[in-house]
Order: structure tokens, then sequence, then C-alpha cells
């Protein structure tokens, strides 16, 4: 009976760290490929990704654009646009977090079937 005692003890002790750690884990950071792969399921839900900035245009509707690529995809949907008050530099590495939106037309012939907005920024030192 005693061992029964200690190994049910055990197993709460257990049970109860990895409830701790599972709630204390950061945001999942995601790839552009399966941003761009999962986007119907993500619409409208933050998320976080990191990348390269490999273009920037500030200063465009009130927001800054940036696009960042992370390696992943092909050349179809290798890079993600995102929009924030923030700004980075082309050939800094960033994590972003922000709200996915689909199909955002601007008009004027700039469309994005996948766009991240009010995103925070944060470059990497």
């Amino acid at each position: 009976m005693r061992f029964l005692s200690i190994a049910l003890a055990a197993l709460i002790a257990t049970a109860g760290l990895v409830s701790l750690n599972a709630s204390a884990a950061p945001d999942k950071l995601m790839t552009i490929a399966a941003l761009n792969q999962d986007k119907a399921k993500l619409a409208g839900k933050t998320i976080s990704a990191k990348g390269k900035v490999v273009k920037v245009n500030d200063g465009i509707m009130g927001r800054n654009f940036l696009h960042i690529q992370d390696g992943t995809g092909d050349a179809k949907n290798n890079d993600l646009t995102v929009t924030s008050k923030q700004t980075a530099k082309v050939g800094d590495q960033v994590t972003i977090s922000g709200v996915v939106v689909l199909n955002k037309d601007f008009g004027s012939g700039y469309a994005y079937p996948l766009l991240i907005e009010e995103a925070s920024i944060t470059i990497k030192k």
C-alpha cells in the first residue's frame, strides 16, 4: 500500500511539473512556410515569427511595411509582409508578433494574400 501512495505522489508531482512547464513556455515561433501553409486557420490570430529583413518601406499609409524571410518556403511563399509602427533596417534579424490578415487590398496594385498587421518588432542585437 505504501508503494502505491509513493507512486501516486510521484505521478501527481510529475503532472504538476509538466503543467507548470507547459504554461511557462514562450510563444512558438512559426516559419514563413508554415504561415503560408496554415494561413486560413490562422486568420485573425496573433502569431510570432523570425527572419531577416529584406525590404523596408517606411511611412506608407501611417505604417511601415517590412518584408522578412527565414529561408523556408519556395519562391512563391518565402516572403512575409509585416506592417508596424516600428521599423528595422534591411539585414536586421528580427522577431515579429502580429495579427494574421488575409487578402488585404490597399488598392493601386498593392494586394497581399497574407499580411501580418500591427506587429511588434524586436531586433536581434
